[in-house]
């Protein structure tokens, strides 16, 4: 491992269960990810040697999972524990400039902290949307296809053509994104900022229906980002797609293996946190 590699925190606690594919993932692309439990930065019920600091790493990462069950809804549970823990250090983590992503059961948490869509200032606050119950009613766990809007996600902007699509499969039973529809948090306004990350599509990079859009969100919305693009919540897992070995016609493709869609997405993520010098 290099030097310069990035530190990566990925949080856990009881009910996440992505967070050991996410740090190989991130092992895999050459940065220096841990694990950490929340208690490592709360300093409870740990030893000396095992407490954490935010600002020691260069990003943080909230797998996906079921944290605390799902209790009350998802995310609900760890974002209200991260806010008493971690609230005064995340939202200036965030002013700096590092990046904070969540994946599925993260992107849940980040919006119940009210770190997406975002607010002025970075700010954490009550909830400015949810993610409801999938259109289906169920637990869909399927191949799905997401298009880079070119939007301000800082590892992308500038490095991936827009429209380019990628292969991210999708694993939830609560991704359907609504929005209060107050000012400044309508779709329209997510648009016109460049907060929209990805959107679900077809194979050929085409907007469509269920099941491509696995949950019914409007606008086929599959992961939005803050105002200053630092910030952001992607519904499908990256970290299932770093080979194609992980893709479902892996043995149609001809070749033994390669970097996926998944790796290219960690890959920018890992680069821009390396180029930035957080």
């Amino acid at each position: 491992m290099s030097e310069d590699a990035p530190r990566i925190a990925i949080l856990s606690i009881e009910g996440t269960n992505c967070d050991q594919e996410l740090e190989r993932a991130f092992q895999l692309l050459g940065a220096a990810p841990e694990v950490v439990h929340l208690k490592q930065f709360e300093g409870r019920d740990v030893n000396p040697s095992q407490r954490r600091r935010l600002h020691d790493f260069s990003a943080l990462m909230v797998p996906g999972g079921f944290s605390a069950g799902d209790y009350v809804r998802a995310g609900a549970v760890l974002g209200a524990r991260v806010k008493s823990v971690l609230g005064k250090d995340l939202a200036d983590f965030a002013r700096a400039g590092h990046l904070v992503g969540g994946i599925c059961n993260g992107f849940q948490v980040l919006v119940e902290m009210g770190l997406l869509p975002g607010r002025t200032g970075g700010a954490l606050g009550s909830p400015q949307a949810v993610l409801n119950t999938n259109d289906s009613a169920h637990f869909e766990c399927r191949p799905t296809f997401c298009r880079w809007e070119g939007g301000n996600f800082r590892p992308l902007a500038g490095q991936v053509a827009k429209g380019t699509v990628f292969y991210i499969p999708s694993a939830h039973g609560e991704g359907k994104l609504m929005l209060s529809g107050e000012k400044g948090n309508s779709l329209p306004e997510l648009e016109r900022n460049g907060q929209v990350l990805f959107r679900w599509v077809d194979p050929e990079g085409q907007v469509a229906g269920y099941p491509w859009n696995p949950n019914g969100t409007e606008g086929n919305v599959a992961g939005i980002t803050n105002p200053e693009g630092n910030v952001f919540g992607l519904m499908p897992h990256p970290e299932r797609s770093i080979s194609l070995l992980q893709y479902p016609d892996y043995t149609r493709r001809g070749v033994p293996d390669g970097p996926g869609d998944g790796w290219k997405f960690l890959e920018a993520v890992v680069r821009y946190a390396r180029r930035s010098g957080y």
